[in-house]
């Protein structure tokens, strides 16, 4: 039994995925995703001013080849613009509960 255990987490360990550095393919990709989003919030008119600041942040990884930084930067930005996003739709017509009567 003392035996089978380090085997089987040797074996386990032996088919876990492997941390990869990111691409510059990889970038680019989620800059597109969180570009498409912060423009799609923009056109809301409710972009986060954090938004924007992190876009900037993963585009100044990107072009200095920080490739893992610059992917966390943009999948960072996706979500603030996504969440920025959800909150002008449902914020639409909350403020009608809101309103005195």
């Amino acid at each position: 039994m003392k035996r089978s255990l380090p085997l089987a987490m040797l074996l386990a360990l032996s088919f876990a995925p492997a941390a990869r550095a990111a691409s510059e393919a990889d970038y680019k990709a989620a800059y597109a995703a969180a570009e498409a989003a912060s423009k799609e919030a923009a056109g809301m008119r409710n972009q986060w001013t954090t938004t924007v600041a992190t876009l900037a942040a993963a585009k100044k990884a990107g072009d200095g080849g920080d490739f893992d930084r610059a992917v966390a930067a943009a999948k960072e930005a996706e979500a603030l613009a996504k969440a920025s996003i959800v909150q002008a739709t449902s914020e639409k017509d909350a403020w009608k509960a809101m309103e005195i009567r």
